[in-house]
């Protein structure tokens, strides 16, 4: 299931499947919003993940796996999600808001997940193993 969404928050508290700088020990670590998310455990989604230089993208529908966490956030930490991702109304933002369903731990949850704008990936590094932090660093031994 992928469906897109417009960028308004819930009510109710949601998973968030992060990739990214999002990630535990990454540049925008989840970790430090109020009230702190809570870790539902470790994921992998089908999709493409992009360098983009300082932050990933992700493409979902395309092949290969991607690497992440799966965090229960609250609805502030959404609308705080949102901006940082630059999520608009029209959809014309830099990411889309979608809500997928992700195996994790032996059974399926309804998870937010930000995926860039496709023309965002032009001329963009593949980021093979799908994990931006390993690709972190394994680009700094370049």
């Amino acid at each position: 299931m992928n469906r897109a969404m417009m960028p308004q928050t819930s009510d109710l508290p949601r998973n968030v499947f992060v990739y990214g700088t999002l990630r535990a020990g990454g540049s925008n670590d989840i970790g430090r919003y109020v009230p702190a998310p809570q870790l539902v455990g470790q994921a992998c989604i089908e999709g493409a993940l992009y360098d983009l230089g300082d932050y990933p993208g992700l493409v979902l529908g395309r092949p290969g796996r991607v690497q992440g966490e799966v965090y229960r956030i609250t609805p502030p930490v959404e609308a705080a999600l949102d901006r940082l991702e630059g999520v608009a109304d029209d959809n014309s933002g830099e990411y889309l808001k979608r809500e997928i369903e992700i195996g994790i731990e032996g059974r399926t949850l309804l998870c937010l997940v930000y995926e860039i704008q496709l023309s965002r990936t032009v001329g963009r590094v593949l980021i093979e193993g799908g994990d931006w932090l390993d690709h972190l660093v394994s680009r700094k031994r370049r």
